[in-house]
């Protein structure tokens, strides 16, 4: 018996071992590396199984085609999608160029767009524009409940399938978790296309858990496209709890609407192998403005992480101020970095973050870099009217952005997401008055003692959640 235990201890070091060089081989950053090796030494158990499940990275193996599927269903685009008198302001071209030069992200003219910053704005607008739909209707969403909002969603998608309106939808496998197959498969009994984004099944359960389809694009008849922080479910009307949902999505009409039916069209040929680049799906723009907008998406299968470039390249080329609203603000080295400094060189940098998070593990794990950027001069706001999920950045009254992308490692590094670039004045303006709005239903972090100043055991349980918040 004794010899039993002595040998089960003795594989058990040499898994704990081979796991940790397999950690060390994978050649991450030093700081995520480090936080994996000490989660798989001291809970050996579960942290070799988190590290099996969300922790190996393969997906540039498995991944890869997505990219060259991207590059291809873009360039086809460019054969019919033609832009005349294209003109991009000097002050953000090298940021255009940027997202040109990553991915083949093209910015387009001749755009309107409307803000909605609650789900009643938002979701009247989607079902009337899903009521108008004449040919086609595609929805790439992380989260589609199974609840009153969503099966009234649902209901007008199966009404309109029935007219003879093509309908196609994507839902993460994962954010979908708790919602029952035959919710879904009700819809594709009416003819709805419907797939799950990266279904996590076993064996290919540890390939697949860690990279996640975080979009929500939708898309109607080419002409009409949203694209924000709210998915199809209840909570984004009713709120969470007693706290009230603050969000914000963007309707965009115009030829940005190619873009975003780009990304469903790759996304819709990475989950149905089936691609679409019909002229149809493009029609022409009847608006005519100076209203830029980029569409940008990142995902593990890029080598570089566009969106976490691009807010890099925003914040360092500031000249006046940087708004941000995130509802998790655990950033990487690169963005903490550029924060501090812009807010260093004088530059007003203010952040709007939640006084009270949804995943209160994250929430803890912000407060230290929400106190280190605190001390550099940025001025961190916490909204106390509800639940901001919220994820815009404004800058200098001439750019701003709206769209999936938390400042997190795991929007920035891990999920598919999507953001809308805009290089329009009025957008700016408009954006920059719904944060304002929002910075009056805030308190300033430093004016909230145990935020600041908190006890010695408070620091400690923020130092230990810090440590492992590269791997949130």
């Amino acid at each position: 018996m004794h010899e039993l235990y002595i040998t089960g201890i003795i594989i058990h070091k040499i898994i704990v071992i081979l796991t940790i060089v397999h950690v060390l081989m994978g050649n991450r950053l030093p700081a995520k590396t480090m936080a994996w090796v000490l989660v798989i030494y001291f809970v050996p158990v579960a942290g070799i199984l988190l590290y099996i499940f969300f922790g190996i990275d393969t997906r540039k193996e498995r991944l890869i085609s997505a990219r060259s599927l991207n590059q291809l269903g873009k360039r086809s685009m460019l054969n019919f999608v033609e832009q005349q008198a294209l003109r991009l302001p000097e002050e953000h071209k090298q940021t255009i160029d940027l997202f040109i030069n990553q991915n083949l992200s093209l910015p387009f003219k001749d755009n309107e767009t409307d803000i909605y910053t609650d789900g009643h704005g938002f979701f009247t607008a989607l079902l009337a524009a899903i009521g108008r739909a004449t040919h086609h209707i595609h929805i790439d969403m992380y989260i589609f409940a199974d609840d009153p909002l969503g099966c009234l969603v649902a209901d007008a998608l199966i009404d309109k399938a029935r007219q003879g309106v093509e309908v196609r939808l994507i839902y993460d496998d994962v954010g979908c978790w708790n919602v029952p197959q035959r919710f879904f498969e009700r819809m594709r009994e009416e003819g709805i296309e419907v797939h799950p984004f990266l279904p996590v099944r076993f064996p290919s359960f540890t390939s697949k858990a860690n990279y996640r389809n975080h979009r929500k694009i939708i898309v109607i008849d080419g002409v009409t496209g949203f694209t924000g922080g709210m998915n199809i479910a209840l909570r984004y009307v009713k709120g969470m709890g007693k706290q009230k949902w603050r969000d914000t999505m963007v309707k965009i009409s115009g030829n940005g609407v190619y873009a975003l039916q780009m990304v469903f069209l790759v996304d819709w040929y990475f989950v149905d192998r089936t691609l679409i680049s019909n002229r149809k799906y493009y029609p022409p723009c009847t608006i005519t403005n100076d209203c830029l907008a980029q569409i940008v998406t990142s995902s593990p299968a890029s080598p570089y992480p566009e969106i976490m470039q691009g807010y890099l390249r925003v914040i360092m080329g500031a000249r006046k101020y940087i708004y941000i609203e995130t509802p998790y603000f655990i950033p990487t080295e690169p963005i903490l970095f550029a924060l501090k400094t812009a807010a260093l060189g004088g530059i007003d940098v203010r952040l709007i973050v939640p006084m009270e998070a949804d995943a209160k593990f994250v929430e803890w794990a912000s407060r230290s870099y929400l106190r280190e950027i605190t001390k550099a001069g940025v001025k961190v706001y916490l909204y106390t009217a509800g639940f901001i999920h919220s994820k815009v950045l404004i800058c200098d009254d001439s750019l701003s952005t709206c769209g999936s992308t938390n400042v997190d490692s795991r929007s920035f590094e891990n999920n598919f997401e999507a953001n809308a670039f805009f290089y329009d004045k009025a957008t700016a303006l408009q954006f920059k008055s719904i944060f304002l709005s929002d910075q009056e239903s805030s308190v300033m972090f430093d004016k909230v003692a145990e935020r600041m100043s908190p006890g010695f055991f408070a620091r400690l349980w923020e130092s230990l959640t810090r440590l492992l918040s590269p791997l949130l």
